[in-house]
């Protein structure tokens, strides 16, 4: 079997991959790097040449081909050489016939635990409890709460200041845990949006409400700070989202940095890196939560990493995706159902899109050149 096209198809804020084979078989790939869509289009139209003719059953080999064969790396090469690899995965499951799961070494598992990761912040304390008790009504027993402050700047300043930041989100947390009872896991993102010094006291403070992870709580950049957070708070960090590269991970385990790691399948270098970064954590007794803010077709590879490792933590559902909003987007949609993400049994990652998915679902991409802004001014991370 031999490669003979690669396809792109835009839709959403998403970026798909469809390559070809001289055997008939089309795999599906999705791209993670959101903000830089058409960067990364470019990119896998650069390797495009590459791949034809190869063999799709050597994903090991042509992603490490990818990643070595030219000087410059980064988010758009690695998003780029995602979206093939899974791709690659998707042929060879479909080749012979079984999900990719069964070629990771089979079932560690039966359905795969998921948390709503809300996408909006809600204003007043009665709507975040009533949206809350709401995805607790859809069946989910863990979400999302966003500690990262005001997007935008208000009140001059009054709520950014050192002590009123760190009250008004433990008040959120507080409001949601009461919301919701004790049998509900609460993933705190706090999105990279405190200093070290703010991440401590509220890390510390906000503990009595037994949060499950706390996702974030500074720039993920420097990993030797992130240590020492995490050495100073009882509450477990999860991060890695940014990650691009193996050996970042291995870096920050090795620094005791986090508990929980983030490996996004569509930018760290699709399932072939994904299983390196969860075989890595496993020797480090650090467990999983994969990164997935993006489409359907990275939902499905995820599951396949779930349904095949050991030391899965849960898995991150967009709520964006809920109630049917995507569903036309693919053939046959995942299924939610009580908590848990059903794991596809069709050979291959288990999903294929929609012929009119861009139709349905025309291409806008995410992000914004202009950055969020502290109330003095000054540029706040992303």
């Amino acid at each position: 079997m031999k490669i003979t096209d690669v396809k792109l198809v835009f839709a959403k804020h998403y970026l798909f991959v469809h390559v070809y084979t001289d055997a008939g078989i089309v795999g599906l790939g999705e791209a993670g790097n959101w903000g830089f869509l058409s960067s990364t289009a470019d990119a896998i139209r650069k390797f495009t040449p590459y791949l034809i003719g190869k063999d799709p059953f050597r994903a090991e080999d042509i992603s490490q081909n990818l990643y070595r064969a030219v000087y410059f790396r980064g988010s758009v090469i690695m998003s780029a050489i995602s979206a093939i690899d899974i791709a690659l995965w998707d042929i060879k499951g479909k080749a012979l016939g079984v999900p990719v799961y069964q070629l990771l070494g089979g079932k560690t598992r039966e359905k795969v635990r998921a948390y709503a990761s809300v996408m909006t912040k809600p204003g007043s304390p009665a709507e975040m409890a009533e949206e809350y008790k709401k995805l607790q009504d859809l069946g989910f027993n863990a979400a999302k709460v966003f500690v990262n402050g005001k997007q935008k700047s208000d009140n001059n300043g009054f709520d950014e200041f050192y002590s009123g930041r760190i009250e008004d989100e433990l008040e959120k947390v507080r409001v949601v845990r009461e919301a919701v009872g004790p049998h509900f896991d609460l993933i705190l993102e706090a999105h990279r949006g405190m200093t070290p010094p703010e991440a401590i006291t509220f890390g510390n403070e906000v503990a009595k409400y037994r949060p499950m992870v706390l996702e974030d709580p500074v720039t993920p950049d420097n990993i030797d700070t992130m240590a020492w957070v995490a050495s100073k708070i009882p509450v477990p960090i999860s991060t890695g989202e940014r990650y691009t590269n193996i050996r970042e991970y291995e870096m920050l385990m090795q620094r005791h940095a986090a508990q929980y790691v983030r490996p996004d399948v569509c930018a760290v270098g699709g399932i072939t890196a994904s299983m390196k970064v969860a075989a890595i954590a496993e020797a480090n007794d650090v467990l999983l939560i994969p990164h997935n803010p993006l489409g359907p077709v990275s939902t499905a590879a995820c599951l396949q990493i779930c349904a095949a490792i050991p030391n899965l933590g849960i898995q991150e559902l967009p709520t964006f995706c809920l109630n049917g909003a995507e569903d036309a987007m693919v053939e046959e949609p995942i299924r939610f159902e009580d908590g848990f993400l059903v794991i596809p049994e069709a050979p291959g990652i288990g999903v294929e899109l929609s012929e009119n998915a861009s139709e349905l679902y025309p291409a806008k991409e995410r992000g914004s050149n202009d950055a969020f802004r502290y109330f003095d001014g000054s540029v706040k991370d992303w």
